[in-house]
C-alpha cells in the first residue's frame, strides 16, 4: 500500500460580493487505495469559470451550492493511476466534474475518457468541453443565426464567446465581439478572423461604438455582460432579433441587485426573443457538437487562446482573475504533467 496525498481547495467562508483569496483555503488530506471496481486519479488540468461564483452562495439553484470546509469541484482532465476497475486502465485520461483537488479515488461514475488526438488534452475542458457546448447549442439553438445576419458577442475573447464568434462566421454571419482590451481585440480580428472587435473600455459611447461595428443592426446577441452591454444591444437589435442569455458576469458580485435594463420594453415593439440558458439543456446536441467541433478544428477554422496558472495553491486567485479580466481566453490551471 503507498501512502498518498492530495493537496484540495475548500471554501472556507462564503464571499460577499467580490471574492477575496482569504475566502478559500488549502489543505492536504490522505488518498485511500481504490477498492473494487474504483479508480485512482490524478490531475492534470482544472477549469475555472465564472458560474463557480453563484456555487459560493447558499442558495437554490441549478446546481448544488458549495460547502464550508469541503472542496471546491469543477471541470477536469487526469490521468488513471491505479485501476481496479474492468473498464479503465493505468494511464487512460479522463475528463471528469472533480476538480480543485490532485488526487482522488472514484467508481469511475463521471469519468469519460478521451484520447487528445483531436486538440490538447486541455481543450476538453474548453473548445470540447463545457465552454464549447455552450457556445455551440446557445448561438445554434437559440440564436438560430443565418446567413448575412449580424452576431453581437459580449465577453467574446472568453471561452465562450470567442467559439461563439467563430461558429457564427462558419455559419456566413458578420461576428461582432466585445472585449475588454486592445490585444484581445486584434488576437479575435487577426487570429480568429471575427469582423470587428469593441474595446469597451476605451470607446467613450459603448452605444455608438458597437453601432459602428453593426451598421445593419444586431440580429443575434449573444449575452455573457449584462449591464450597459445589454442596454446597447437591445437599442440596437433589429426586429425578431434573439438573445441567447448565457450569463451577465458584470452582476455575479453585486451586493445590491442594479435596476434592469430600462430599455427591456423594446423587447415588445421589436418582438425579439430573450431566453435564459445552461448547457445541460442542451445535452442532446452532444454528438452533433462533438462531430462538428472536432472537424472545425482539424480544418483550421476554430482558434483558440488559453491562460495558464500553474499549481492548485494558485487556482482561487485564477479564479478570482475572472472577474478583472485577467484572463484571456480559456482560464485553465495546470496541476501536474500528464
Amino acid at each position: 500500500m503507498t501512502d498518498r496525498t492530495s493537496r484540495q481547495i475548500h471554501l472556507k467562508s462564503r464571499p460577499a460580493g467580490m471574492p477575496r483569496p482569504e475566502n478559500f483555503e488549502l489543505a492536504e488530506v490522505s488518498v485511500p487505495e481504490p477498492g473494487p471496481n474504483q479508480v485512482l486519479v490524478r490531475n492534470i488540468w482544472m477549469s475555472v469559470d465564472p458560474y463557480m461564483r453563484g456555487r459560493m452562495m447558499d442558495r437554490e439553484s441549478y446546481v448544488p451550492p458549495f460547502q464550508i470546509g469541503a472542496p471546491l469541484d469543477g471541470g477536469a482532465v487526469g490521468v488513471v493511476e491505479v485501476s481496479n476497475h474492468p473498464d479503465l486502465k493505468p494511464g487512460d485520461h479522463v475528463t471528469h466534474m472533480m476538480g480543485w483537488r490532485e488526487r482522488f479515488v472514484t467508481d469511475g461514475g463521471g469519468l469519460a475518457r478521451v484520447d487528445g488526438s483531436a486538440a490538447p488534452l486541455q481543450a476538453y475542458l474548453g473548445v470540447l468541453g463545457m465552454p464549447g457546448l455552450t457556445a455551440y447549442s446557445g448561438l445554434l439553438r437559440i440564436g438560430e443565426p443565418k446567413e448575412g445576419e449580424t452576431v453581437f458577442v459580449s465577453a467574446a475573447s472568453g471561452a465562450v464567446g470567442a467559439v461563439v464568434c467563430q461558429i457564427a462566421k462558419i455559419k456566413g454571419c458578420r461576428a461582432v465581439g466585445s472585449v475588454g482590451s486592445d490585444e484581445k481585440a486584434r488576437w479575435l480580428t487577426d487570429v480568429a478572423g471575427i469582423d470587428a472587435a469593441v474595446n469597451y473600455k476605451k470607446v467613450p459611447d459603448l452605444e455608438v461604438a458597437i453601432a459602428n461595428a453593426c451598421p445593419k443592426g444586431i440580429d443575434v446577441y449573444f449575452e455573457n455582460v449584462g449591464g450597459a452591454h445589454l442596454v446597447a444591444a437591445l437599442n440596437l437589435m433589429n426586429s425578431f432579433g434573439r438573445i441567447p442569455l448565457c450569463g451577465m458576469i458584470s452582476q455575479y458580485n453585486l451586493e445590491k441587485p442594479e435596476p434592469g435594463p430600462w430599455n427591456l420594453v423594446l423587447a415588445v415593439a421589436k418582438s425579439l426573443k430573450l431566453q435564459g440558458f445552461i448547457v445541460t439543456n442542451y445535452l442532446d446536441m452532444l454528438d452533433d457538437f462533438q462531430r462538428d467541433m472536432t472537424k472545425w478544428i482539424g480544418e483550421g477554422r476554430i482558434k483558440w487562446h488559453e491562460t495558464v496558472s500553474e499549481g492548485i495553491e494558485t487556482a482561487p486567485q485564477a479564479f478570482l482573475n475572472l472577474f478583472t479580466g485577467g484572463n484571456f481566453g480559456k482560464m485553465l490551471v495546470k496541476l501536474s504533467e500528464g
